[in-house]
């Protein structure tokens, strides 16, 4: 099974952008949830994938509930309302489908949403008078945390394009 990104309505371009390197480079699929804030295949997004667009596992969805009546799993909402840290959750189990779903970027995933799922709410742990991290940080340290849990699956720990013993030169 999988990793799942869900962006709901997401409003900057570069956000979305680095999230999506952040997809290709995990092998995590990405699900974008309209409206969107820009045109996904525009310059300024495509500027941010570093050309990654092309190697990217994604869907777009008209709406939330579409969303849900198509994708079956474990739901995980990203919020500064949640009152367990990111880490106090398991994602080790590799067999079930995983969603972290983060809100936009003006006012994050919507207060229903967010009420009928307290337990799959997490927050990211920061200082009191931080109000919250850039949304392509958060993917990710969540996404990474989740991959450390399950031992980093089909990822390299290696460099393969220059090669594994490239500082060994």
């Amino acid at each position: 099974m999988a990793l799942n990104v869900v962006l709901y309505e997401p409003e900057i371009p570069q956000n979305t952008g680095n999230i999506i390197r952040t997809c290709v480079a995990t092998n995590t699929k990405l699900h974008l949830i309209e409206p969107l804030g820009f045109d996904l295949y525009k310059k300024d997004v495509r500027r941010s994938t570093a050309n990654h667009l092309e190697g990217l596992n994604y869907q777009v969805y008209p709406d939330y509930d579409t969303f849900v009546k198509e994708n079956h799993g474990s739901y995980y909402y990203l919020t500064r309302y949640g009152k367990k840290a990111h880490s106090e959750f398991n994602f080790s189990n590799t067999t079930e489908e995983i969603y972290f779903i983060f809100g936009k970027e003006s006012s994050g995933i919507p207060y229903e949403i967010l009420k009928a799922h307290l337990d799959h709410c997490l927050r990211i742990p920061m200082a009191k008078s931080a109000r919250s991290l850039n949304l392509s940080n958060c993917v990710s340290i969540i996404i990474y945390e989740a991959l450390r849990q399950q031992d980093y699956p089909d990822l390299s720990l290696v460099e393969v394009q220059k090669g594994a013993d490239f500082l060994n030169k």
